[in-house]
């Protein structure tokens, strides 16, 4: 499938990986490391775009945050609201895609986490991604951007990677094209003798790159940091986290 992004059964079958016990221990952190970011007061509107089976939404949530959760896998959002509801939050869970979804002057806040921008191979969409964030952020509103940046991948690139997570096997194979622009992964996963194998592809930006496509869109600051505890974008990095401000 040419847009794998579109492929449900991707998300659900990858499920396991990309919202193990790690990431879930990770969340609380990485939620007060988002707050201390942002300066935001209790109450505040946020919107968390592509949010998957809602663990950052949910701990906002439990924090005194208004959240708005959307994302294009039903199935992710079934497990989102079932979570809510067993946890006593109350949290608005939204099927869309990030390329229609906006919410003019609304929230003070968006976030867009784990490396969910730049799936779309035509430039337009993702820039049409920051046009909606800006558009549904108040006057001062805040996005806040975490993904793997070019730099770092040059820094850590490894074409082929195996490894054993809860009794499966995964195999990551990437291959970098288009002028270091796009990188092409293919995973395999092996469990019980079966064979499940899925390629997706994404933009890589670097901060430069991204810091113009954030001006581009409208924002009048915008600060690239080393990971979501403030540390600087350098060559020991850990991520590419873009603050913008509306």
């Amino acid at each position: 499938m040419d847009n794998w992004y579109e492929d449900d059964n991707f998300w659900e079958v990858l499920a396991p990986r990309l919202f193990g016990e790690k990431q879930l221990d990770e969340t609380k952190q990485e939620v007060d490391q988002i707050i201390s970011l942002l300066e935001i007061p209790l109450r505040s509107k946020i919107l968390d775009l592509c949010c998957g089976q809602g663990r950052h939404s949910l701990e906002l949530a439990s924090k005194g945050f208004i959240i708005t959760g959307v994302d294009r896998t039903l199935k992710y959002l079934e497990k989102a609201k079932s979570d809510a509801n067993a946890k006593n939050l109350s949290v608005e869970f939204i099927l869309d895609d990030m390329r229609h979804f906006k919410r003019l002057n609304y929230f003070d806040a968006v976030i867009i986490m784990y490396t969910s921008f730049g799936y779309f191979s035509n430039p337009i969409d993702n820039m049409q991604v920051l046009h909606n964030a800006y558009n549904s952020l108040k006057e001062n509103g805040s996005l806040l951007i975490d993904l793997m940046g070019k730099e770092i991948v040059a820094r850590i690139f490894s074409v082929r990677d195996c490894y054993e997570l809860n009794g499966t096997t995964y195999i990551e194979e990437r291959k970098v094209t288009n002028n270091w622009n796009w990188i092409e992964n293919r995973w395999i996963m092996i469990k019980d003798n079966i064979k499940q194998e899925f390629r997706l592809s994404h933009w890589l930006y670097s901060a430069n790159e991204l810091s113009i496509m954030l001006n581009d869109a409208g924002f009048s600051f915008v600060k690239i940091l080393g990971n979501l505890r403030g540390a600087p974008y350098n060559h020991t990095a850990q991520r590419l986290i873009a603050l913008a401000r509306k």
